[in-house]
């Protein structure tokens, strides 16, 4: 496989395109939320722009939704390739989600907080085709802009057996040492990719791509 270089907050197709054309290969769209946030959108436009992505390109649903049937029925309806559950679905949930949909990659978020996250991973391993490592805080679960204790996520990649996507913080100025510590097989960033009005800076994504490259895949 090669590495993931996911950019998250998608918020139209023209953002979609310039990340990709920056060296993205994965695009997260947030729908249902479980808080107001400038960059959710709706199914209606996650599927338009999941639609108008070259081949290769793989469409995100990032949701935090938890009823695996409504989860199942917007990805369906959006037409991607894969859903990121980044609220705490549990297993049974996911065991449901994923016999919903056939084909479609399940990527199960960790928060990471402290050692008892490894733990956690190694639970949702056996039900997620990826993880993905972020931060949490007491107002969100994702798009914090925070990084997290990455030798925790370093333990966490050597701990399981699925390819991991790092996230939590990340931007063009902390994202080589980051790599270089944790050795992941993706790297996933939103805010950290930004311009001050909230769109996304192609520039921050070019640079965050090309330390990308340098995830470790060599195991998976």
């Amino acid at each position: 496989m090669e590495p993931v270089i996911k950019v998250c907050g998608i918020r139209n197709i023209e953002e979609a395109l310039g990340a990709v054309d920056a060296g993205a290969n994965t695009i997260g769209m947030l729908t249902g939320l479980l808080y107001p946030a400038e960059d959710e959108i709706s199914p209606e436009k996650a599927g338009s722009i999941a639609a108008a992505l070259p081949d290769g390109i793989r469409p995100v649903l990032v949701t935090h939704i938890l009823d695996p049937e409504e989860a199942s029925e917007i990805a369906a309806f959006t037409g991607v390739s894969a859903v990121q559950i980044h609220n705490d679905m549990p297993a049974d949930g996911l065991i449901r989600l994923r016999g919903l949909l056939p084909g479609v990659l399940i990527i199960k978020a960790i928060h990471v907080v402290d050692s008892d996250s490894i733990t956690d991973a190694r639970l949702y391993e056996k039900y997620a085709d990826m993880l993905l490592l972020d931060t949490k805080t007491n107002d969100g679960i994702g798009g914090t802009g925070i990084t997290h204790d990455w030798s925790i996520s370093k333990r966490i990649v050597e701990a399981v057996h699925k390819p991991v996507i790092l996230a939590g913080g990340l931007n063009p100025d902390n994202i080589e040492e980051a790599v270089a510590l944790v050795r992941p097989a993706g790297i996933d960033a939103n805010s950290g990719l930004e311009n001050e009005n909230g769109s996304k800076n192609f520039n921050k994504i070019r640079a965050f791509a090309v330390a990308g490259r340098f995830c470790s895949v060599e195991r998976y």
